[in-house]
């Protein structure tokens, strides 16, 4: 049959104790996973590493960009517009998802329970994870979204409509000032997930434009090992 699509490259940091969780970082449009591990780097002046808890940061093939008059980025799906009042690009979005369920397998082939993985993003890193996470992974520990947004009638809408099992929980965190997505979207995206049986939070970073912060990040770890406790370790 025909080859699926090659492995995604990854930024990997590794735990400094037993690997029992791993946690899977999608950067914004543009970036890459070595460029979103250094930025949140900057910002803790140290890499966001756990005891227990293996974090990936793979980074999205090039591909034709829309929204940038079809030029090459690196970016996890095709956009007609960045607007939340579009059509979803959906065939860019599913084929994404194929690759970054390699990523998931690839853990639970290293032992990882599925309720032991977490994913999430920042941007557009965001709305992929949303995207795999209630369509395709129902099962995965958690979902975070920084600065993120669906689209008004996005395929998750559609899918959780039909849905009746209990789902991932969402952390999510937008800045008042973001003038790239803006802080709306995201509020109507917590508002929605919300509505059709999501557990939601938003945190609301006032004066933040489009970027991550020391205070969101901490926030976020925090969530992390509440969702990915450290096991005990099981005794014969």
């Amino acid at each position: 049959g025909m080859a699926g699509p090659a492995a995604l490259q990854r930024s990997v940091v590794s735990p400094t104790g037993r690997h029992t969780a791993s946690l899977i970082f999608l950067h914004g449009s543009g970036d890459t996973g070595q460029g979103a591990r250094t930025w949140i780097k900057q910002i803790l002046n140290q890499d966001m590493a756990f005891q227990h808890i293996k974090v990936i940061y793979p980074t999205a093939p090039a591909r034709p960009y829309t929204p940038m008059k079809g030029a090459s980025s690196t970016v996890w799906f095709d956009r007609y517009k960045i607007s939340n009042d579009c059509p979803e690009h959906i065939e860019s979005i599913d084929a994404m998802c194929r690759g970054l369920t390699d990523l998931i397998n690839d853990e639970i082939k290293n032992g990882i329970a599925k309720n032991r993985i977490l994913i999430g993003g920042f941007s557009m890193g965001g709305g992929m994870a949303m995207h795999l996470a209630y369509r395709f992974h129902q099962d995965l520990a958690g979902v975070f979204a920084l600065s993120s947004f669906l689209n008004k009638d996005s395929a998750v809408y559609q899918a959780l409509k039909r849905n009746e099992r209990v789902l991932p929980e969402l952390f999510q965190c937008h800045g008042t000032a973001d003038e790239l997505v803006l802080y709306s979207w995201g509020e109507e995206t917590n508002r929605m997930l919300k509505s059709l049986g999501v557990s939601t939070s938003l945190h609301t970073l006032p004066n933040l434009n489009h970027e991550l912060n020391r205070t969101e990040i901490e926030n976020l770890k925090a969530w992390i090992v509440k969702k990915l406790p450290v096991e005990a370790a099981k005794s014969n």
